[in-house]
């Protein structure tokens, strides 16, 4: 009897002794791995603080070989624009429209790359945030200036007119500028043998805004050069915006730029 009972407490503190080192090492293993999770964390947090850091960095150098390469240009093409038109009125003489034109886009493009190199200076800066301020609320100043440049261009507005999400309103503008560029260093002649004109068109449907472009020109530089960066600059942009684009000839002639950008916020 003595026996069996000495078997049963033995067998019993075995049992407990077993439980209490299963508890044990259950507890261990949860402290390490609550360990393993707060160092792949850390791990994880230092990647995006490294990330971080490196990111701005690389803002700031591109602001510097900005500043450093366009700033002084820009500057120059201004003052001498505004001599020069300062000179003209001083002789009683009127401007030429192009000279106008010239010194209002510099004015424009260093406003612009002013608000650029705060905006990569800026810590606080996201991807995708509106980066200038530019939008179709300037689309009237531009078309004047490529009016004085001597590019004829009209422009159509249909839809209820509204606020747009700045990445839209800024894609937009973009859009507009450079597809007037691109006619005006590519179109040539019309096919009535005069200087080649665009119009542009913007339309405000429901959930999308249409944006169209289109010259009368021969299109022979731009279709020989192949797509340039412009052309890329512009793909991009609308497609980060989960628009459609096309850019080719349009269908009674000339060439044509459309794009269909989405204006839900």
């Amino acid at each position: 009897m003595r026996t069996d009972r000495g078997l049963q407490r033995f067998y019993a503190v075995g049992w407990v002794i077993s439980v209490g080192g299963m508890a044990v090492a259950l507890g261990m293993w949860r402290l390490h791995l609550r360990e393993v999770e707060q160092r792949a964390d850390e791990a994880e947090r230092t990647r995006d603080e490294v990330a971080r850091r490196r990111a701005v960095e690389e803002r700031l150098r591109i602001a510097r070989e900005l500043h450093d390469s366009l700033t002084h240009s820009i500057s120059v093409i201004q003052v001498q624009a505004g001599v020069a038109v300062h000179l003209a009125r001083k002789r009683g003489e009127e401007a030429p429209p192009a000279l106008l034109a010239i010194h209002e886009a510099g004015a424009d493009a260093a406003r612009e790359l002013r608000a650029t190199l705060g905006v990569l200076r800026s810590e606080d800066h996201e991807a995708g945030e509106d980066c200038d301020g530019s939008g179709l609320g300037q689309l009237d100043g531009m078309l004047t200036r490529a009016r004085s440049a001597g590019l004829p261009v009209t422009m159509t507005v249909t839809g209820t007119r509204r606020p747009l999400p700045p990445a839209v309103d800024q894609a937009a503008y973009r859009i507009v500028q450079e597809a007037l560029t691109n006619t005006s260093r590519h179109a040539g002649l019309a096919g009535g043998g005069g200087q080649a004109s665009a119009s542009v068109l913007l339309h405000y449907a429901k959930d999308t805004l249409t944006v169209q472009v289109n010259d009368d020109g021969d299109g022979a530089g731009a279709t020989s050069a192949g797509p340039g960066l412009g052309l890329i600059g512009m793909r991009e942009r609308v497609s980060a915006l989960g628009g459609r684009l096309h850019a080719g000839p349009g269908e009674g002639g000339g060439f044509q730029v459309r794009a269909d950008l989405p204006v839900r916020a």
